[in-house]
């Protein structure tokens, strides 16, 4: 479903200017480590830290936002694509900071599209950042296989495609 969206959708180009300020405000802030060496969005930790099973629940809770909409049309044509510019162009901002921040490219995105359960159903986003690591579950263990969303793993070099 998201190859779909991708091919129909002008993702070339993207630039901060496609990123709401708030996110933008998130990308400029960088990344940091956790105690438990958790790649996350700085101002995205919480004041207090939680308790997570391991490091992935730790940085894919953290780094998960749903992506500002409200200011978007509701006519499924002219919203798609603009809700997936930002959050490809948030995506690729993260992930080239945190490539500055880290010193590699181990970081990936995932962005999910599903409809909201609501009258409307207005097409909604989440964009969330994780480390695969050798010992944890893969975030989404069969991608492919997901039906209830559209889902897309991206990655650092995805991005040079697009920007």
């Amino acid at each position: 479903r998201m190859r779909a969206i991708l091919q129909t959708t002008d993702i070339t180009d993207l630039s901060d200017q496609d990123i709401p300020s708030i996110f933008l405000e998130v990308v400029e802030r960088g990344r940091s480590l956790t105690a438990a060496d958790g790649r996350v969005l700085t101002d995205l930790r919480p004041d207090a830290p939680g308790t997570y099973v391991d490091r992935l629940a730790e940085e894919t809770t953290i780094n998960g936002r749903g992506m500002t909409d409200y200011d978007l049309p509701a006519a499924p044509d002219e919203r798609t694509p603009r809700l997936v510019r930002r959050c490809l162009a948030y995506v690729c901002a993260c992930l080239r900071k945190a490539q500055v921040e880290f010193g590699d490219t181990q970081v990936k995105a995932y962005v999910s599209l599903s409809f909201a359960d609501t009258e409307e159903a207005l097409l909604t986003s989440n964009v969330t950042f994780c480390t695969p690591l050798p010992d944890v579950r893969p975030y989404i263990p069969d991608l492919e296989g997901v039906t209830d969303a559209a889902v897309a793993e991206i990655s650092l070099e995805d991005c040079s495609a697009w920007s």
